[in-house]
């Protein structure tokens, strides 16, 4: 499994592998080759949602209704 697929990308990904699961012709070693792979992807779909989520969250009201950017910090900033 490539670590620098999209979101999307990973998301195709495990639709096809739930149709290849689906299909049954694969044999149980494929299976759960291709359950293990999936359950990756599932937890690459996790990260990338969780990044964005901060990303939204720091996005922040102002007491008169105005919305302002505040910059994401990653924790990759040098000091």
């Amino acid at each position: 499994m490539k670590k620098n697929l999209t979101f999307e990308e990973a998301i195709a990904s495990i639709e096809g592998t739930v149709a290849k699961l689906e299909g049954g012709t694969l044999t149980l070693d494929e299976s759960l080759a291709a359950f293990e792979e999936a359950v990756g992807l599932i937890k690459l779909c996790n990260e990338k949602l969780s990044g964005a989520e901060q990303r939204v969250k720091m996005l922040i009201e102002g007491a008169d209704g105005s919305v302002t950017d505040v910059p994401f910090n990653t924790g990759n900033d040098e000091a």
